[in-house]
């Protein structure tokens, strides 16, 4: 898959993404681009890296993590006060409650004046003394027993500001001393449909790689897909019985004509039901897995059209989804060389035993016995038959992962009922030294998609719901809506305002609807704590009220309006270059707009840190908040001079920008006109 270059190339290229258009009710899977040519290539962009050699690099050390800033100061000012022996104590840095006691407080004299038998506010004036925070902050302040309330100078947000706003793509974030982080996420399975329960792995992960790469690392993207096991050998011989022309090859692969995803999920479940009841079937569906496993020629081809059959019905939804190109399937079969030597090694250091026939790994201190009936089941490794497991392959990738691909960090985004899979499986791995120690394996683990009843999300007749199908209704309902809108106001206007309208003006309805329809149903799962459950409501996530998609694209299109306008009456199209404009912040909504779009670092560092997207989410709900409440205090084309107009124009400017960062992290394109 061709890289569109990193996060850069990424805000370009989601913009486009809204005339990926969905054609409703095309059969037979009602999720189909209308036209893919339609869709707009990204231009390739330099790496993130590339930020360092800039004139910026420099700058952007002055736009660093502000609470992250204060926490090393009052360490430092810990250690110079009480000595070398209490530089692990946490300076207990934390945003501010309430604007009353400023935008940040550092709590850590409480604890502090316990260690050194001290009263906490005695401690907290020696702080003060010690303290260098002169460059940042206004004079602390001693509160209570002893809490420091700290205020930003406005000079400082004002620079950190400027540099910002010569970084309309960045906005001068501090790259990260570089990681190589594996991702993987999505992993639908081979000759079946993605459902509503792949939605979650797919956003969050995506998600999560964008963040991961505009910090610097180095993000390698991968699909774990299903694409092996007996399952395949039912699917093979029922083909051979029911539609053996479908099995004719081209280029090794089975051509599978006239059959879609939905036939061969069809076939599946009649394969199942006859492996269940049928021995003789039985019996030629495990053969066929052998054969398979053999390399039997006929098994292959019929394997590899099944594969290519399903990859270019998840493309679509991909496409549709505008998920990073760069998502690398890598299925279960690739480390199918590996699973004898996993096998090997976790003999070799003695955590592998029998227990019923079986292979398996026991949790550190039990045995087979009594007591470890009461305990978590043994992770099984090898069958007693003498097959591998998910486990076995998982441990393989495992070793893959480490030692070619070299990642520091793994992550995988999937369902919090595997939580205790994932956790025998890194357990196993560091017990047999497959991971060096330095390897973060880490789960990442998400609720389940609810219907408005709080039950599992299924159709009415109880099937699990097609993300085809959860996708087209909600850009049917999008366009539904707006066209709904389009006839009242024409109906407002009168009969003469449409031969009158400007053909420029005039939307692509389909174009719209598909931005909007997509981006709600990522929003919203986005928006949610990942941990939780959540109940999947289209009336809800299509709002334009609340922390929605569609409210935070109209926020987007009504900040690039008045910027429009606000320019329109000046001779530049564009804010003046770094240092030429003056940022002035003399009203508390200035300034509360300007300490939280400075605060962009410490949110985007939190998600690197605890994986949780919708902190972002949040962020840019807050901020629409804070910019209309300095929208409507401060008059931005009435201001009363030439010098504070420029300012206000630049604070809706960084503003514009970092919302589309945002969103663009979360993989939700912009308009600058709806």
């Amino acid at each position: 898959m061709k890289p569109r270059g990193g996060i850069i190339g990424t805000i370009t290229s989601l913009v486009s993404l809204a005339t990926a258009v969905v054609n409703i009710g095309s059969p037979p899977a009602a999720l189909a681009l209308r036209s893919a040519s339609r869709i707009a290539r990204a231009p390739r962009a330099r790496p993130l890296a590339s930020a360092t050699s800039t004139p910026l690099a420099a700058a952007a050390a002055d736009a660093r993590n502000v609470k992250v800033w204060l926490e090393v100061a009052m360490r430092r000012a810990i250690v110079a006060e009480f000595g070398e022996e209490y530089r692990d104590v946490d300076p207990l840095v934390t945003p501010a409650t309430k604007a009353a006691f400023g935008d940040y407080q550092c709590n850590a004299a409480m604890s502090l004046g316990k260690r050194v038998g001290k009263p906490p506010r005695d401690v907290a004036v020696r702080l003060v003394a010690a303290a260098q925070l002169a460059d940042v902050c206004e004079a602390p302040e001693i509160a209570g027993p002893g809490f420091l309330n700290l205020r930003v100078r406005e000079d400082a947000l004002a620079s950190r500001l400027a540099v910002a706003l010569a970084d309309p793509v960045r906005l001068a974030l501090p790259l990260k001393r570089a990681q190589r982080i594996v991702v993987d996420y999505s992993s639908p399975n081979i000759a079946k449909e993605m459902h509503v329960g792949h939605l979650r792995s797919t956003v969050i992960g995506d998600a999560l790689a964008r963040l991961l790469e505009l910090q610097g690392h180095l993000v390698v993207r991968l699909n774990h897909v299903g694409d092996w096991g007996t399952q395949f050998g039912m699917l093979i011989t029922y083909l051979r019985e029911v539609a053996p022309a479908a099995l004719e090859t081209t280029g090794g692969a089975a051509r599978l004509d006239g059959l879609g995803i939905s036939d061969l999920v069809s076939f599946y479940k009649q394969a199942k039901k006859r492996f269940d009841e049928d021995e003789v079937f039985q019996s030629a569906s495990r053969a066929a897995v052998v054969a398979l496993q053999a390399g039997d020629p006929a098994c292959l081809a019929a394997w590899r059209g099944l594969c290519e059959k399903s990859r270019a019905e998840f493309g679509l939804i991909y496409q549709t989804l505008g998920v990073d190109e760069r998502l690398t399937e890598r299925g279960e079969s690739f480390y199918n060389g590996g699973l004898e030597e996993v096998v090997r090694r976790l003999d070799e250091a003695g955590v592998l035993v029998t227990s019923e026939g079986a292979r398996v790994v026991f949790p550190e201190g039990a045995q087979p016995g009594a007591d470890a009936q009461a305990g978590p089941p043994p992770l099984i490794v090898v069958k007693s038959d003498g097959g591998y497991m998910y486990s076995t392959t998982d441990l393989a990738a495992i070793v893959h992962r480490a030692t070619e691909e070299k990642a520091e960090r793994v992550l995988y985004v999937t369902d919090a009922g595997q939580s205790l899979h994932f956790a025998q499986v890194f357990a196993a791995a560091r017990r047999a030294h497959l991971v060096p120690d330095g390897v973060s394996l880490e789960h990442v683990p998400f609720g389940l998609v609810l219907g408005e009843d709080g039950k599992k999300f299924k159709t009415r007749s109880g099937d699990t719901v097609r993300l085809a199908d959860l996708l087209a209704e909600a850009v049917r309902i999008a366009r539904d809506d707006l066209l709904a809108r389009q006839a009242e106001r024409q109906a407002a206007a009168g009969p003469s305002a449409a031969d009158n309208a400007d053909p420029a003006e005039q939307i692509d309805v389909d174009a719209l609807a598909s931005t909007i329809g997509i981006s709600a149903v990522k929003y919203a799962d986005l928006s949610l704590n990942r941990n939780s459950n959540y109940k999947f409501s289209y009336a809800k996530m299509l709002a334009l009220t609340g922390n929605t998609a569609p409210y935070m694209l109209y926020a987007y299109a009504r900040i690039a309006g008045i910027q429009r306008k606000a320019r329109a009456g000046t001779r530049e199209s564009a804010p003046r270059a770094t240092g030429a404009v003056r940022i002035l912040l003399g009203t508390p909504e200035e300034k509360a707009l300007a300490m939280h779009l400075v605060r962009l670092a410490e949110v985007v560092d939190q998600v690197e840190h605890d994986l949780l997207p919708h902190r972002l989410c949040d962020y840019a709900f807050e901020l629409s908040g804070k910019f209309n409440q300095f929208y409507e205090s401060c008059p931005v084309n009435g201001a009363p001079s030439a010098e504070l107009r420029e300012s206000r124009i630049a604070l809706c400017t960084v503003t514009a920008h970092t919302l589309r960062l945002v969103l663009a992290i979360l993989g939700i394109p912009t308009l600058d006109k709806l």
